[in-house]
């Protein structure tokens, strides 16, 4: 013979269990994967007279737009395993000051030359001669 409170303890644990579940559903992506479709900003210090920091915008398909110190554009990622290709597109030239546009060509080029990439938690390194490391935007 079933008890009813054993049954009714029983399908108040099931309730809470499912209740738990449907408020915390995770991650939409796994934590180790390529930021496609999230925005991360580059790990550096601002320049000095400058309030911006280079930024990437990564899209589902591995769309990117480019904000740079100074400069702006688009650009797209290929990836297969921890293996990435990053072509970049034409840059909008903004009047920039010669300094930050030779960091803005430097870090272009740096992402050009990046042939792997590796995760670890909110961080993405680009690794190739120069390493960059970019922070994804969790906001």
């Amino acid at each position: 013979m079933i008890s009813v409170s054993g049954f009714l303890t029983r399908t108040v644990a099931l309730v809470l269990v499912l209740v738990a579940a449907a408020f915390n559903p995770g991650p939409a992506r796994a934590d180790d994967g390529f930021p496609f479709g999230l925005e991360m900003t580059l790990d550096v210090a601002r320049q000095p007279g400058s309030k911006r920091i280079p930024s990437l915008e990564i899209g589902d398909a591995g769309e990117v737009i480019l904000e740079l110190w100074c400069k702006g554009g688009k650009g797209q990622f290929s990836v297969a395993g921890n293996t990435v290709i990053f072509v970049a597109g034409p840059l909008q030239d903004r009047a920039c000051p010669p300094a930050r546009a030779q960091a803005d060509d430097e870090l272009v080029a740096a992402l050009s030359e990046a042939a792997t990439w590796k995760r670890q938690g909110d961080f993405v390194s680009l690794v190739g001669p120069k390493t960059l490391r970019f922070r994804i935007n969790t906001n």
